[in-house]
Order: structure tokens, then sequence, then C-alpha cells
């Protein structure tokens, strides 16, 4: 790991919910512990079937996590953006990584190791009420993604998948595509080509306006109405 970064690790820390409401104390003590260190865009925070070490949180960048064929083929699972974190299954129940986590830019990511995270827990229990509820949210995401993905339309998956992207983006309806259509396309279990004549369709209907990799969300309402199928 690399070298302790005050700056870094307490963002971090602030900006995930198992965190919130820690005395000063309780800060400190998880400031200590909490290290970051910067990847590189196509770089592995770990692979499928490693041993499980750490809790990662993400501080800066995009990650993807996937799993990859007997023949090679990728399946993308999820996109991670800042603030989410990631390699708890494996944390805590002593097993090995599931899937693959690779950087899709450069990005900083704080690790804190098991040992120091389970002590965390143990001491706190407002922490650990929250990281169960933080679990049990993800466990609820990955259920209606996976809805969405076999009961779904491409186009109407496209538009979950825009929305998400929006509240990850704090709102703010001009974002940028975190990843290439490539990547979007394998997430949505369709084909490059595919997604590009559907972003060209939810643009004739006055739902986001593309410029480039940036795209604008127009009319985020009627784009929440139209995933529901209303």
């Amino acid at each position: 790991m690399a070298c302790h970064h005050t700056d870094k690790t307490t963002s971090c820390i602030r900006r995930v919910p198992i965190f919130e409401g820690l005395t000063s104390d309780e800060e400190e003590a998880l400031q200590a512990v909490v290290r970051s260190r910067r990847y590189g865009k196509g770089d592995f925070i770990f692979r499928e079937g490693e041993q499980s070490e750490f809790l990662f949180v993400l501080h800066e960048g995009t990650v993807k996590i996937s799993k990859s064929s007997d023949r090679g083929k990728e399946q993308i699972m999820r996109f991670l953006f800042p603030g989410d974190f990631f390699g708890q299954f494996a944390l805590l129940q002593e097993k090995k990584h599931y899937a693959n986590a690779e950087v899709l830019d450069s990005a900083v990511i704080c690790s804190i190791h098991k040992q120091d995270f389970r002590g965390l827990l143990e001491r706190n229990s407002t922490m650990a009420y929250r990281f169960l509820l933080a679990m049990s949210e993800r466990l609820q995401q990955a259920d209606e993604w996976m809805g969405t993905i076999s009961l779904m339309e491409v186009d109407r998956r496209l538009a979950k998948l825009l929305l998400l992207f929006l509240e990850k983006n704090a709102s703010q309806p001009k974002l940028r595509l975190p990843v290439p259509k490539k990547e979007l396309a394998s997430l949505l279990g369709t084909t490059p080509e595919t997604l590009s004549r559907k972003l060209s369709a939810l643009e004739e209907m006055g739902f986001i306006r593309m410029e480039r990799r940036h795209l604008m969300i127009c009319q985020p309402e009627q784009l929440s109405a139209y995933a529901a199928g209303s």
C-alpha cells in the first residue's frame, strides 16, 4: 500500500455513509488505519480468485467490477463511483474475490485492512449497524438491476443507467459518460451499435442531448417515467 495521505483519507471517511456520526476520537482512530493509493487506467485493484485483505473506498475515478468466462468473455457487473466501497463480501467471510476490480481512468482508492475494520465494527455498534444497512441496500440494488436486465427492453435499461449516472453526478444535468460505449453496452447486455441507436432515440425524444462523450439530461422526470414504463 502507498503512504498515508491525510487529506485523501479524511475525504474517504467523510463521504461514506457507514462512517457518518463518528466522534472526533473515532475519526482520528479510523484515519490512522486508512491508506490511500493512486491507480492508473487499466490497473487491477484485485482479480477474481485472489484473497481479500482490505475494504476499499473509491475516492476519485471510476472502477468496473467484472467476471470473465472460461472462454475469456467479459461480463461487466457494475460500475463504481466516488464514495462507493467494495471488497466487503470476501473481507467478512474469509472468501476469495468473486470478480475483478479494474480502474477505468486514473483513480484514488482508500483501503482499510480487514483486521482494523473488524476491530472498528466490534467497538462501534452504530457503525456496524450502518454497515449492515449498506450491505442490505447493495443487495437490493443488485436484485433490482438483475430484474432490469432480464425484464426491461434495452432502451429502458439505458434510461435507468443514465439516471444512475445523474445521481452519482450530484444531480448535475451535464455529465461525462464515465466509460466508453463498448463498456456501457456490455453492462446493458447489448451491442455498441444498438446502444448508439438507443441514445439517438432518447435524444430525438428530447430526454437527452449528446455532446461527444458528454451528455445533458434535459428532462430527468420524463426520463424517469420512461424508464419505469409510464
